[in-house]
């Protein structure tokens, strides 16, 4: 978050996640983006991947897919408030950061290890992003004070138990701010009849669906696996 004297950090309540056994535990990987035939619009984001935590501090590919859409659509990102929903290692999010967006990256509010590892990411790729808490199906102060204009989601539909939580949360705020947008990769073994029933019922409809790998370079394309979707998914109003 934004602190009282104007710098960057998260919430208070982190712990420190800085022991010799958890450094022996991670790694960093390099993610590069932009035209490499044009060197002003190339950079590289750097995340700290862990393997002791299951699945919230692991580039997985639907994160991976996400973040190259973000960084080939710039223009629409830079100068927009961006939200990160489940962010994980919040790839998608830095990426948004660094194409000039206002970003906040959120992951559930008990998960305080990786609370704390997005606050490690943005210190090292020295992006100062805004680090919260938030629960899906929980209405909490948080909840009323976000007006994103666009939201990001990469993998947040890997359980269908959390769906309903998730959905409601993304309608909340795709209402908050009018003329937002939820955009997310995801894989298919989510179950497309029932993400369009859940649509319908939180008064969602898809305006985009395409496959993930149909912007990928094919280095990039190369090394993920998967049959993952790409949608951008507003109120039908």
């Amino acid at each position: 978050m934004i602190s009282d004297d104007g710098s960057c950090g998260r919430d208070s309540g982190s712990t420190d996640a800085n022991s010799p056994e958890s450094a022996q535990m991670n790694t960093i990987s390099l993610h590069s983006f932009g035209d490499s035939c044009d060197n002003d619009d190339v950079f590289t984001i750097k995340i700290i991947e862990s393997m002791r935590e299951e699945y919230g501090m692991f580039v997985w590919p639907c994160s991976v897919i996400l973040a190259e859409y973000v960084s080939q659509n710039k223009s629409r990102f830079c100068g927009t408030s961006v939200l990160e929903l489940g962010a994980g290692t919040s790839l998608p999010g830095l990426v948004a950061a660094k194409v000039g967006a206002d970003v906040t990256l959120t992951d559930n509010a008990d998960r305080v290890e990786v609370l704390d590892n997005i606050q490690k990411v943005c210190d090292l790729n020295m992006l100062c992003c805004k680090v919260k808490g938030l629960t899906w199906g929980v209405w909490d102060t948080l909840m009323f004070d976000l007006h994103p204009q666009i939201l990001l989601g990469a993998d947040v539909l890997y359980d269908s138990n959390a769906f309903d939580d998730l959905f409601s949360t993304v309608a909340f705020l795709l209402e908050s701010t009018p003329g937002s947008i939820f955009i997310t990769t995801y894989h298919n073994r989510s179950g497309h009849h029932l993400i369009e029933f859940l649509m319908f019922k939180w008064g969602l409809k898809c305006l985009k669906l395409v496959d993930g790998f149909s912007f990928m370079p094919p280095d990039k394309a190369s090394g993920l696996g998967g049959n993952i979707q790409l949608a951008e998914i507003v109120l039908d109003s």
